[in-house]
């Protein structure tokens, strides 16, 4: 059902138009993450893809800031577990929430996106920033090393000599080179972000959902399968939507000039 959900206090969740929009709600702080804030955002993502109603996900966060990264304030205290431990921790629950999501991730980044905050961004398929945006991974400035947006797919998508960069120095880029190294798809007056963004999330959502999912399952594939693989499942995935109802409601649609009605069967 369309509307707020309740049961978060550090974010807030709703879902309208097929849209699931995810908004960091602790502009005190930034919008940095505690291990609470960590918590309901892997279950935000665990949500909306268990939702066969959404065919998009919008995050961003309460302005002035998109994320922060962490809360240093409060995850510097409490228990440490023994070191011994550390190397068998499994990936950080967040992210493996937000690459795992199967509908596409679209970045509002609002303000800055810096440690954590970029991976986030990282993890998402399309990022739109404000001229405000700020981007950094600030972890080697803390003696500490990047999460998986920072070594797998930052390289993927500015190259690997920038990323390197950028890991290596913790410096800062603003909107303007973000858009240069093609870290975002495109920069945009910040009163015009959530517009530009929800637009189209609005165009994606439109689409066929059984397709959105094979085609984000596609992509990622191709980040790293072998062609052949790769063109096999694609070729096996097309055979399987010609058979769906949704295929026939785009051919249908199409031939009578009207907008299509997807139903996800």
């Amino acid at each position: 059902m369309d509307g707020a959900a309740p049961g978060f206090d550090t974010l807030i969740y709703d879902v309208r138009d097929h849209v699931a929009r995810i908004t960091l709600n602790r502009p005190h702080r930034r919008n940095a993450l505690n291990r609470q804030a960590y918590d309901e955002l892997e279950a935000a993502f665990r949500r909306a893809s268990a939702d066969n109603e959404v065919r998009c996900v919008l995050v961003t966060g309460a302005d002035p800031s998109f994320c922060a990264g962490e809360d240093v304030k409060e995850m510097m205290t409490g228990e440490k577990k023994p070191p011994s431990t550390l190397a068998k921790r499994p990936p950080t629950p967040a992210a493996m929430a937000a690459l795992d999501c199967p509908v596409p991730v679209i970045a509002a980044v609002n303000g800055s996106a810096v440690g954590w905050g970029m991976e986030l961004a990282l993890y998402a398929d399309i990022r739109i920033a404000s001229e405000k945006a700020v981007f950094a991974e600030l972890f080697i400035r803390r003696g500490l090393i990047c999460d998986i947006g920072g070594l797998l797919r930052l390289p993927a998508i500015v190259g690997p000599e920038r990323a390197a960069e950028l890991l290596y120095t913790g410096d800062a880029i603003d909107a303007a080179t973000a858009l240069d190294y093609r870290l975002v798809s495109r920069v945009v007056p910040h009163e015009d972000l959530m517009p530009e963004a929800e637009a189209l999330a609005a165009r994606i959502a439109r689409n066929p959902p059984l397709a959105l999912r094979c085609m984000k399952e596609g992509l990622r594939r191709s980040a790293c399968g072998d062609p052949r693989e790769l063109g096999s499942w694609a070729i096996d995935t097309i055979y399987r939507l010609f058979d769906t109802e949704d295929h026939r409601e785009g051919v249908r649609s199409f031939l009578e000039k009207r907008e299509p009605s997807f139903t996800g069967r």
